[in-house]
């Protein structure tokens, strides 16, 4: 079960989701829903609840890096999603300039790019690595300037919530 806040068109939604093969288990604000969900490629899908289908468009966000954009019945609506779980890893904000930073899955999912070697000199911002979850390719970047002590996932690897990623001193 994957638990998070959303921010669509500026209102705040807490959200869980729960996947299980083809059909999404969902709660947004209390309300719960049971869809089938159908990739039609393309970051496009079918959202199937009872009798009535959905098209949904799902991507990044040209505007604003990290969001995304969900067009759902000719409607685009951005969409800014937060992991409570990665809010309260950060609020210790000042580690991150004095000690070790660990960069930490946001969601379930699968790693699908390494980009950097242990090693490797970083600077805040550098692409870490890529974690693919819901058909969304997310990259993962070094929150500090810094060497990459250690990377604790490998390439088709299963990452869940909260699984250290890789560490930055």
């Amino acid at each position: 079960m994957i638990k998070l806040k959303a921010e669509v068109a500026g209102k705040d939604h807490q959200i869980s989701i729960q996947r299980r093969e083809a059909v999404v288990l969902a709660e947004v604000d209390g309300r719960r829903y049971k869809l089938e969900l159908r990739d039609v490629g393309d970051s496009e899908y079918l959202l199937i609840d009872g009798n009535t289908v959905y098209n949904c468009r799902v991507e990044n966000s040209r505007n604003h890096p990290g969001d995304i954009e969900v067009s759902l019945r000719g409607i685009n609506y951005p969409v800014k999603i937060t992991d409570p779980k990665r809010l309260r890893s950060a609020q210790g904000g000042a580690e991150h300039d004095k000690g070790a930073a660990r960069i930490l899955a946001q969601m379930p999912g699968k790693v699908v790019r390494v980009l950097v070697e242990a090693g490797a000199e970083v600077e805040t911002g550098a692409g870490i690595l890529v974690v693919e979850a819901m058909k969304m390719q997310n990259e993962m970047k070094a929150p500090k300037a810094g060497r990459v002590v250690s990377i604790h996932a490998q390439v088709g690897s299963t990452v869940n919530v909260g699984d250290i990623l890789a560490v930055i001193e």
